[in-house]
């Protein structure tokens, strides 16, 4: 096993980050239907790769907040996939709009969700005697050679010859 990666991530990498916090253990009912529906969308979208979610990290910041950080092949296919009638997410949506409206969710739990288009040479990473993960996990990870020993290095790799995207000449 190599002992320092990195990610092999070519172009453009879509990072949506999705979770929830618990403001009241108490609201079981509450809380955790919603809990529940993030793992169904999760089984459903590694059922169907072709939606285009390459790989996630379920974590938690406390005892009160979980999320995900999900990599996806493309904002449009994360759109598509948020949006589709077909996807358990429009049924999940919906019941959470209707909660949220009825005020039923208001001081019980919190959702919220951050997406990022983030441009080739505008992340890096290094894994050190690691399996494939995050990033590394979504695109396969090379030896860091590969890529560059420095993060400076590795930021200034770029998958196609030619100008770097905001620079000239």
């Amino acid at each position: 096993m190599v002992s320092r990666t990195t990610a092999d991530a070519r172009g453009e990498v879509v990072v949506l980050l999705i979770g929830m916090r618990i403001h009241r253990f108490r609201a079981v009912r509450l809380w955790l239907p919603v809990m529940l529906a993030m793992f169904r969308m999760l089984r459903e979208l590694e059922k169907d790769p072709a939606r285009g979610l390459r790989a996630k990290v379920l974590l938690t910041a406390s005892p009160r907040s979980y999320y995900v950080v999900q990599y996806w092949e493309s904002k449009e296919k994360l759109y598509a996939y948020a949006t589709a009638p077909d996807a358990f997410h429009h049924k999940a949506w919906a019941r959470l709009n209707r909660k949220e409206r009825a005020g039923e969710l208001r001081g019980q739990v919190g959702i919220w969700h951050e997406t990022y288009v983030v441009p080739e040479g505008s992340y890096e990473a290094v894994y050190g005697d690691m399996p494939a993960f995050g990033l590394a996990e979504a695109y396969g990870q090379v030896p860091l050679e590969k890529r560059g020993r420095y993060a400076k290095d590795r930021f200034s790799y770029r998958s196609q010859q030619g100008p770097v995207a905001g620079k000239t000449g």
